[in-house]
């Protein structure tokens, strides 16, 4: 599955339990910025993927941009900053 995003937004992988993740979507919220959100714990195959780009671990929030390339735990300005460039 293709969980590429759109130009100008991102697809944001977290968890439920995710402090890190939560304050990420109010910042991003507040800044208009759009996103996806998926869930790592439900849907199948995902935990994987976070796992590939984060070198063997499953750490949220990980930032999948338009240009396929990722982050982990990013700020909301470098959410910002990298969907400008």
């Amino acid at each position: 599955m293709d969980f590429t995003p759109e130009n100008g937004t991102i697809t944001m992988f977290s968890t439920t339990w995710c402090g890190y993740c939560n304050r990420l979507k109010k910042q991003l919220d507040a800044q208009g910025i759009g996103y996806t959100e998926i869930n790592i714990e439900e849907v199948e195959g995902t935990a994987d993927l976070v796992e590939q780009l984060n070198g063997g671990n499953r750490t949220v929030p990980t930032v999948l941009f338009p240009d396929g390339t990722a982050a982990t735990n990013p700020s909301a300005a470098e959410v910002k900053s990298r969907l400008a460039a």
